[in-house]
């Protein structure tokens, strides 16, 4: 059981505090409200491109990383296509440091030509090397537009295409930064050795000066349901064949959430689950494989994809993964299979909790989620998954015409 206070501060800003006096550190997260899917479709790549500007240097600190490290703290960001990340631990004693750090930062970056360059580049540059020069590292380029015909997930949060990155301008950046990185569209989280009167003291001083804007609202074009399997074909310069199978699933805010997880890793988790026992081991198709869920906010994707054997052939590949999607539809699991994979779930979930950070991050999660106290529900809800709920929700999920597959093909020597 996580506890925790919380409160909002006047510009509506939500503040949540979690005290572990097991260590000497602390964690401040703020979690923006904004991702991938809130660019606008001729302009992507931005909620990415802030996440480095907001390394850049704020009005009155022209260097985030100095400060905190000149008191033995350490920060870094993520973004997905629903959410920003920021994330700091410093020791406890210098709290401070972090607060006045992350204030100035949502007050107002510098916005300077050169830093936006500068970014622009790092930018462009980990696109080309992540996405465009890595064995198989343009699989979501291809994949999500192949699944996604109108909702914003079609395109990854590096962005479409370098170009968006190359023609941003000022205006542009500073209308994002506006609109999204606010009080009222942030949560703050902090862990570890505080106190929440003190973080309330330095939350007021901070953070409460900074105007309240409205929260941006969101109307996300819904993406129709799928009623016909879509397939595409490249050939890379890569070693080996790779299939990639996407199935629509029901959004992180469903009740089959955890349902539709627990069939992922019933197929995948560990060396004797269905996939691995069958399909490595026994026929010896597939050097890797895997089955996994995205943990969208909006309607998101069920994955299983693998990395063929040398010499097997891509149809008797994908063959034998559907013979195995199609036993989860047809026959009810093993009671102990299910109780084995719950129990693989439950003591993943108690070992993150001992880590602050990690702490921080699914307490801001769980509270954009409707509520912080979902963290203390997440073994609950896996808890109470049947036998018959698995069979439900893979008949649901894992059929032919609700699934868009990428045959990913190695040249022909």
């Amino acid at each position: 059981m996580i506890k925790y206070d919380e409160f909002t501060l006047k510009n509506k800003l939500k503040v949540i505090v979690h005290k572990d006096d097991s260590t000497p550190m602390a964690c401040v997260n703020i979690l923006y409200d904004v991702g991938a899917r809130d660019e606008d479709e001729s302009k992507t790549g931005f909620a990415h491109l802030f996440e480095h500007l907001m390394f850049g240097g704020s009005i009155n600190i022209p260097n985030y990383d100095e400060p905190l490290q000149m008191v033995g703290g350490e920060n870094n960001a993520w973004t997905s296509n629903d959410v920003t990340n920021y994330h700091c631990s410093l020791p406890s004693n210098n709290l401070e440091t972090a607060f006045w750090l992350e204030s100035d930062r949502m007050l107002s970056l510098a916005f300077s030509e050169k830093s936006l360059e500068v970014q622009r580049s790092v930018v462009i540059e980990e696109f080309k090397q992540r996405y465009l020069n890595q064995p198989y590292g343009d699989v979501w380029l291809l994949l999500r537009p192949l699944a996604y015909k109108k909702h914003p997930y079609k395109w990854a949060t590096i962005g479409k295409e370098i170009s968006h990155i190359e023609d941003a301008t000022m205006e542009d950046v500073k209308s994002f930064f506006k609109k999204h990185y606010n009080p009222s569209n942030a949560i703050m989280v902090v862990t570890g050795n505080v106190e929440t009167a003190e973080v309330k003291r330095l939350a007021e001083k901070w953070f409460e000066p900074i105007p309240a804007i409205d929260k941006p609202k969101r109307n996300l074009p819904v993406e129709p349901e799928q009623t016909e399997h879509r397939a595409i074909t490249v050939e890379r310069d890569v070693p080996i064949d790779s299939i990639y199978k996407a199935f629509h699933m029901c959004s992180r805010y469903d009740e089959d959430y955890h349902t539709t997880d627990v069939v992922s890793d019933i197929l995948s988790r560990g060396n004797s689950s269905r996939l691995y026992k069958a399909l490595i081991k026994e026929k010896k198709l597939f050097s890797d494989i895997s089955a996994y869920v995205m943990g969208d906010m909006d309607k998101g994707l069920f994955v299983v994809s693998g990395k063929l054997s040398p010499g097997i052939v891509m149809a008797d590949a994908e063959k034998a993964i559907e013979e195995e999607l199609e036993k989860m539809k047809t026959t009810l699991v093993d009671a102990n299979e299910l109780q084995k994979c719950k129990n693989k779930v439950e003591s993943s979930l108690t070992f993150s909790e001992t880590d602050i950070m990690t702490k921080a991050t699914n307490l801001a999660i769980s509270e954009l989620l409707g509520s912080a106290d979902l963290i203390n529900k997440e073994i609950d809800h896996y808890n109470k998954i049947t036998v018959e709920d698995i069979q439900r929700v893979a008949k649901q999920v894992l059929r032919k015409e609700n699934c868009s597959t990428l045959y990913y093909m190695a040249k022909k020597k």
